[in-house]
C-alpha cells in the first residue's frame, strides 16, 4: 500500500502513519528501500491491530454518509448534481426549470446559472452532451429557497414576485412542481450502483464479510446509514447475511421497530440441547429514509403506515427525509424519531465504538447525538472522511483526545481504502499481531519484548 503525503490516521492528533513514514525515510537511508517498506509495513499492522481492538468492543456501529456511495456513482450535494438538472430538463416543464435556476442564482449567488429562456436552452444541451460542469451551489440551500418562496404563498393559489437582479415571478403551482421534481430526481439518484460503477458494490461486501468476523459473544454490529441508497442491503443479499431492519412481513414488508429486539439461532438437535447463535445477522437503520420506502395510510395491520419495496420511479413517492428545512421537523415523526431514539440508546452504551464514514457533520441533528456520546468516557469516535472540513471535527482534533481517531487522505481517508486496508478481518488479526509482536522484539534483540496495543 503507497501512502500519500494526505494520508493521516491520528489517535488523538498522533499520526501514526506519520511517524511510520519517518521510521521508513529514516532505514531508507541508512538501509535500502526493502527496509523502508518494512517500516510502512509495521506502521500499517500497528493501526490494523489498534482497529481491530476496538472491533472487538461491546457495542460497535457505522455510520454511513453520501461519501460512502460516491465510488458507486451517489450524489453529493454540496453542488448541485447533474442528474437532477437532466432529469428537470426531460420534463419539459419551461417555468418549472426557470423557477429552479432562479433559486441556484439567488441561493449562492451563481451568476453563471441560467434564467433566460435561451440560456437554458443551452444548458440543457450541454447537461445532455455531458459537457457542463456542476453548478458551484449547496443543493440543499437551492431546496431551502424553493421552500421559503413557497411558504410565503397560500396553501393553494397565489403568486410571488420579488423585485432584483433577475426577477422573481412564480406561482404556487410552479414552486410546487418544481420542489416534487428536483426531489424525486434526487431519489432516482440514489438507485446505485449507476452503470460503470458495479465495482465499487464490492466494498460494501468486503465491509459487511469483515463486521462479521467479530467474536459471537457480542452484540450485533449496527449500520446506521444517513444514504436513501440500497447498496447496503445488495451486498447482504449477496452474501447471505440477514438485516434486521426494521420491517417484518413476506409479501408485504411493515416497519415494526419491535422487530430490532429479535434474534436468530439454529435449533438444538435434542430439546435439551445447546442452540447456536446464527452468525451472519447485522442490525440496519436508515435514519433519513429509503428509497424503497413508501408512505401509505395507518391500518392495524400497518399501524405506522411504512412499507419497504421495490423501487419504482415512477411509482409512489418514497417516503424519504429530503435535505429541506423541513427535515428538523421530519424527524420527530414516525419512523425517524424510532430510528434516531436508537441509534443515540445504542452510541451512548458504555464501551461502544461508533465509526463515521462519509459523513460531513453537515447535520445538527446528528452532531447533538454524537457529542452526547462523547460526554461517555468508554466511547470511541473513528472518522473517515478523505479531507475533514467541517467545523465539528476541527474542535475534536484540537482536544486532542485519545478517543478520537481520524483516518484522512485519498487513500485511507475513503471507504473503499479504508475497508481494504485498515479494516481488519479479525480471523486474521490475532495471527498478524503475534507475528509483529515478534518482529518487534527481534528488531530490539529483546524476544521478551511485545510492544504492541493490548487486544
Amino acid at each position: 500500500m503507497n501512502f500519500t503525503q494526505e494520508d493521516h490516521f491520528e489517535i488523538g492528533g498522533e499520526d501514526l502513519l506519520a511517524s511510520g513514514q519517518a521510521e521508513a525515510a529514516s532505514a531508507g537511508a541508512v538501509t535500502d528501500e526493502v527496509a523502508a517498506g518494512s517500516k510502512r509495513s509495521e506502521a500499517l499492522d500497528d493501526i490494523r491491530v489498534r482497529v481491530g481492538t476496538v472491533l472487538k468492543t461491546e457495542t460497535v456501529s457505522f455510520l454511513l454518509g453520501a461519501g460512502a456511495s460516491v465510488q458507486c456513482g451517489g450524489p453529493l450535494i454540496g453542488s448541485v448534481p447533474l442528474f437532477v438538472e437532466r432529469e428537470l430538463h426531460d420534463q419539459g416543464i419551461a417555468e418549472t426549470t426557470r423557477t429552479f435556476y432562479l433559486a441556484v442564482r439567488l441561493a449562492g449567488g451563481d451568476d453563471s446559472s441560467p434564467v433566460t429562456r435561451e440560456a437554458i436552452v443551452a444548458r440543457k444541451d450541454a447537461v445532455a452532451d455531458g459537457g457542463a460542469e456542476t453548478l458551484k451551489v449547496n443543493f440543499e440551500h437551492v431546496l431551502a429557497m424553493l421552500h421559503r418562496w413557497r411558504s410565503a404563498l397560500p396553501k393553494s393559489g397565489g403568486r410571488l414576485r420579488v423585485d432584483g437582479s433577475p426577477d422573481v415571478d412564480v406561482t404556487a403551482e410552479d414552486l410546487d412542481k418544481c420542489i416534487v421534481n428536483a426531489t424525486h430526481a434526487l431519489a432516482r439518484a440514489c438507485v446505485l450502483p449507476v452503470a460503470g460503477k458495479e465495482a465499487g458494490a464490492a466494498t460494501y461486501k468486503t465491509l459487511v464479510r469483515k463486521v462479521l468476523t467479530r467474536p459471537l459473544n457480542l452484540k450485533r454490529v449496527n449500520l446506521f446509514t444517513l444514504n436513501y441508497d440500497t447498496l447496503v442491503e445488495q451486498a447482504a443479499d449477496a452474501e447471505g447475511v440477514v438485516l434486521l431492519d426494521g420491517f417484518v412481513g413476506t409479501q408485504g414488508r411493515v416497519f415494526r421497530p419491535e422487530s430490532y429486539e429479535q434474534d436468530l439461532y439454529f435449533p438444538a438437535e435434542t430439546t435439551e440441547g445447546r442452540v447456536h447463535r446464527f452468525d451472519r445477522v447485522l442490525h440496519l437503520y436508515k435514519l433519513h429514509g429509503s428509497i424503497t420506502w413508501t408512505e401509505n395510510e395507518p391500518t392495524i395491520d400497518d399501524p405506522f403506515g411504512v412499507r419497504s419495496g421495490a423501487f419504482s420511479p415512477e411509482g409512489t413517492r418514497p417516503l424519504l427525509i429530503y435535505p429541506t428545512p423541513a427535515k428538523y421537523g421530519e424527524m420527530l415523526g414516525m419512523p425517524y424519531s424510532e430510528l434516531f431514539r436508537r441509534f443515540a440508546g445504542t452510541i451512548v452504551r458504555p464501551q461502544s465504538v461508533l465509526f463515521v464514514i462519509g459523513y460531513g457533520f453537515g447535520d445538527e441533528h446528528v452532531n447533538a447525538i454524537i457529542r452526547q456520546a462523547l460526554a461517555v468516557p468508554s466511547f470511541t469516535l473513528v472518522i473517515v472522511d478523505p479531507a475533514p472540513k467541517s467545523e465539528f471535527v476541527t474542535k475534536l482534533r484540537g482536544q486532542s483526545d485519545r478517543r478520537v481517531w481520524v483516518a484522512e487522505g485519498p487513500t485511507v481517508g475513503t471507504l473503499a481504502g479504508f475497508v481494504e486496508h485498515i479494516l481488519p478481518d479479525l480471523r486474521d488479526e490475532e495471527i498478524r499481531k503475534k507475528v509483529l509482536a515478534t518482529h518487534r522484539a527481534l528488531a530490539k534483540g529483546n524476544p521478551a519484548s511485545r510492544d504492541v496495543p493490548d487486544g
